[in-house]
């Protein structure tokens, strides 16, 4: 069964442009993870096991696909296999933390089977701007959850 990624941690990035991982998750990521591309200039952290069932869905997709291809193509380019250390860090690469404005202050967010890192700044601008319409979509992306 997957891990369920919940919470927000605001790790630090070091000098090295290494990310402490929560404690809750390191096990998780024991046996290694795999950092993508997000979207709206985050990051994706997956477990290994979770990344392949990802991908495994991705081959599903048509290769006649134009939209298929190139979404392919930047999240496999742009993909870093880690494995934490033992102080359960990992190093982003600087091509991702370039991608989602990483510099020293961070926000890990849970979000299902997957962990995700944002710049505190620009995840405090996103949850501003998406507070408002949260409970407006509950309706829509959960039907009769309400």
């Amino acid at each position: 069964m997957a891990t369920l990624f919940l919470g927000t941690y605001a790790p630090r990035l070091d000098e090295k442009g290494r990310l402490i991982l929560p404690a809750k998750y390191r096990e998780a990521f024991a046996e290694g993870l795999v950092v993508t591309k997000g979207q709206e200039r985050c990051l994706y952290v997956w477990p290994v096991e979770e990344f392949a069932r990802v991908t495994e869905q991705l081959r599903a997709a048509p290769v006649t696909s134009k939209g298929a291809r190139d979404y392919m193509r930047v999240f496999f380019a742009g993909a870093s296999d880690e494995v934490p250390d033992r102080q359960g860090r990992i190093t982003v690469p600087p091509a991702l933390r370039e991608y989602a404005g990483l510099t020293r202050d961070c926000v890990v967010i849970g979000a299902n089977t997957r962990m995700e890192v944002w710049d505190a700044a620009t995840w405090e601008a996103y949850l501003g701007e998406q507070e408002e319409t949260f409970s407006s979509l509950s309706e829509e992306v959960l039907p009769g959850l309400a």
